[in-house]
């Protein structure tokens, strides 16, 4: 077993590693991360400041990345996916049940906003809330990457672990925030070093993508949503474009949307109080979880 808190919970075939975290008895709130992201991505002030709010707080990490199973196999012969988001968002679903949580409020961010989106609409009962940050619908002419950005996520990670570490700070340089790169360095190589020695596993990271380039649009779906809804996104994201998150707002009804001027593809740690605010008041709207 990872030597650090958690468990695992077997779901949909799979088992997924969680952190159960939070007030104990308090509204489920799931955090949900995108990408070949795991779940120390979700800044610990976030988990914190939900917790004193009293929620309880789930974060894990998807298949195919961390400390969660890793998918047998490659991508198949053109570019098939291996997998799809329905089956992220099924894997998701699962660990509600283990959890036996009936509802909970999603937060999902860049592929986890996908992720969340795709639960509210094919398991509406599961979703008391939706926060939707950094992500896009799916429409294929909005949320576009800038060439840098595809340049430095499809780069190949080296092995050798400095190196490697390198590579993803350099990653997370290039798509997130410009205005607090400097602020943000350090940090950003926290992230880089523990997301390398806690599981790195560029091959998952290939699998994930293939799911996302082969999702439909879910717009359509996402106009028929019936749930209070925050959606989240930064001028400066190079990875989704600002366009991907008004697009998401336009689709859903009702929904409230908050835009950082400064923020990219990252969670700047001086907008966190902001969004631990803007969670908390999305999920307040339905203050009850059954």
């Amino acid at each position: 077993m990872p030597d650090e808190p958690g468990d695992y919970a077997p779901t949909n075939g799979i088992r997924l590693w969680y952190r159960d975290e939070g007030r104990p008895g308090g509204e489920p709130l799931l955090l949900i991360m995108g990408l070949n992201s795991q779940l120390v991505l979700w800044p610990d002030e976030v988990v914190q400041g939900l917790g004193e709010l009293g929620y309880r707080v789930i974060r894990f990490d998807n298949r195919d990345c961390g400390r969660s199973d890793k998918i047998a196999g490659t991508v198949p012969p053109g570019g098939g996916p291996a997998y799809h988001l329905v089956d992220l968002a099924a894997d998701t679903v699962g660990l509600l049940d283990h959890l036996d949580i009936p509802r909970a409020h999603l937060v999902g961010a860049s592929m986890g906003g996908m992720i969340a989106q795709l639960i509210a609409i094919h398991h509406p009962e599961r979703a008391a809330t939706l926060c939707s940050i950094m992500s896009t619908t799916g429409n294929p002419l909005v949320g576009l990457p800038t060439r840098e950005a595809v340049e430095a996520v499809t780069k190949p990670t080296p092995t050798e672990r400095e190196a490697a570490i390198d590579h993803i700070a350099e990653v997370y340089r290039v798509i997130g925030s410009r205005t607090h790169a400097d602020a943000e360095r350090e940090r950003r190589r926290r992230f880089a070093t523990e997301s390398y020695d806690r599981g790195f596993h560029p091959r998952g990271a290939e699998r994930q993508f293939a799911a996302i380039l082969n999702a439909v649009d879910r717009t359509p779906r996402l106009r028929q949503l019936d749930l209070p809804t925050t959606v989240v996104h930064g001028v400066e994201d190079s990875l989704i474009d600002v366009s991907g998150g008004r697009a998401t707002r336009d689709a859903i009804p009702r929904s409230t949307y908050l835009e950082f001027p400064d923020m990219g593809h990252d969670l700047p740690r001086v907008r966190l109080p902001e969004l631990v605010e803007a969670i908390d008041a999305n999920a307040r709207s339905r203050s009850t979880v059954g």
